[in-house]
């Protein structure tokens, strides 16, 4: 999932980012000349991947693949950042060692495919057995880079609205639309009491990806016709209004939290709101971090001026390394892992996949709280599929197009704030386009 416990790191990202020109041309040339002969039929299949619950599923039913294509397959678990060290180190040395890559369509695939790093899947994809028009289409859509199909979403995320069931009877249920979020939020705000009305994401870059579902529901997005978006009047709307709803009924040092600072704010009983991923709402079930297990709801994310379109994203997806010498068999296991049964299957362990067949299957849904899998159900069909700027350097894209949310959180004007923001964003989409068509 794209918590901030799963973001690259700026070091790490930097560092991606530095082997851009280095790689663009070499890559083209090794990703031509295939990476040398097939390795023997002892060589494994080499799959890097996050330490995800996703991947752990997978992981535990990999000896099916193997008995299925007759080749042993070596899968390597990894944090973030020593995924993203690893992807450096190896796809700048054109490395084959490595055939299937998990990474994040939104977070370094535009990155990665302007490198040559990823190979293209849009014929394979086409294959009428693996029912590419069976994913969703905003996941799919992310999924595409300059034309090309360069990965195939596995886990997908959405924004859920948490609330306190035993509060919102008095306010007629959960909150429909973002102007009732407010006014319900400021209603059970006691702060003499350390109770907040909305507890969520404040940090400059990390609170991006979740407030583009406001942004978004509010008209507004981050760049219109190639174009900075957020100084238009929707996206100043959008700001001031996150501004002022964890101004005024959200905790103390709000532009300090993160997901892993928001999060225990609910699970303790501190908060009566709270909008981020629906994946982790275990969270609030489990007895031995929760006190909110017996209250908590689930709810679609309220409309806006604009109605609710909350993000639809693929978490994360998996492409094939452009050098690795075993590109059919790591279509086959990508094949396999994403296909209709398999995403079935892990669905009902309840891990969200891409398929809306796997969506429209009850069976598959039944992990899910039931009030929750229709939250989840809804957000998915309004869904935008990306919730940060599609841009090659998207950790300091975050950085600016943050910098209004703190000036908001904090009680000042965000208006001038924007407008410096705007500029610098304006001024820094002019570079990473260039980057992106050189």
């Amino acid at each position: 999932m794209s918590t901030s416990s799963q973001l690259l790191s700026r070091r790490a990202f930097g560092r991606l980012a530095a082997g851009v020109a280095a790689t663009a041309g070499a890559g083209a040339l090794s990703a031509c000349a295939g990476g040398g002969g097939k390795p023997s039929a002892d060589a494994p299949l080499r799959i890097m991947a996050i330490n995800h619950v996703w991947s752990q599923a997978v992981k535990r039913r990999v000896a099916e693949f193997e008995e299925r294509v007759g080749r042993r397959v070596s899968m390597t678990l990894l944090t973030a950042d020593q995924l993203a060290g690893s992807y450096n180190v190896k796809l700048n040395a054109s490395g084959t060692d490595v055939d299937v890559m998990m990474v994040r369509a939104l977070q370094e695939q535009l990155l990665f495919g302007h490198n040559g790093w990823l190979a293209d899947l849009s014929d394979r994809v086409a294959d009428d057995r693996f029912a590419w028009d069976d994913f969703q289409d905003a996941p799919r859509e992310a999924s595409v880079t300059a034309g090309k199909v360069l990965s195939v979403p596995v886990v997908t995320e959405r924004p859920a609205l948490y609330y306190r069931k035993d509060l919102v009877a008095d306010l007629g249920g959960p909150p429909r639309t973002l102007e009732a979020l407010m006014e319900g939020a400021r209603e059970l705000t006691r702060r003499k009491d350390g109770f907040y009305g909305y507890v969520g994401r404040g940090q400059r870059s990390g609170a991006v990806s979740q407030w583009s579902s406001f942004l978004y529901s509010f008209g507004g997005d981050f760049v219109v016709d190639g174009k900075s978006g957020i100084g238009s009047a929707e996206a100043v709307a959008a700001y001031e209004y996150y501004g002022r709803l964890l101004a005024g009924s959200g905790p103390p040092g709000a532009t300090n939290m993160s997901l892993e600072q928001a999060m225990p704010v609910f699970a303790q009983g501190k908060a009566a709101f709270f909008v981020d991923a629906d994946a982790i709402y275990s969270s609030f079930l489990d007895p031995k971090v929760s006190r909110v297990r017996e209250t908590v709801g689930f709810a679609p994310f309220p409309a806006g001026p604009a109605g609710a379109k909350p993000h639809n994203i693929p978490s994360w997806s998996l492409g094939i390394n452009t050098f690795s010498r075993l590109r059919d068999e790591a279509w086959e296991f990508i094949r396999w892992a994403a296909g209709p049964e398999m995403s079935a299957a892990l669905q009902k362990e309840g891990i969200p996949g891409a398929r809306t067949s796997a969506w429209s299957d009850p069976k598959t849904l039944s992990a899910f709280p039931s009030e929750l899998a229709e939250a989840m159900r809804i957000n998915a069909e309004r869904g935008v599929g990306y919730d940060r700027p599609r841009v090659l350097q998207v950790g300091r894209a975050r950085d600016i197009v943050g910098r209004p949310l703190v000036a908001g959180i904090l009680g000042q004007s965000v208006r001038p704030v924007v407008r410096d923001a705007d500029a610098e964003f304006a001024e820094f989409l002019v570079r990473d386009n260039r980057h992106k068509e050189s």
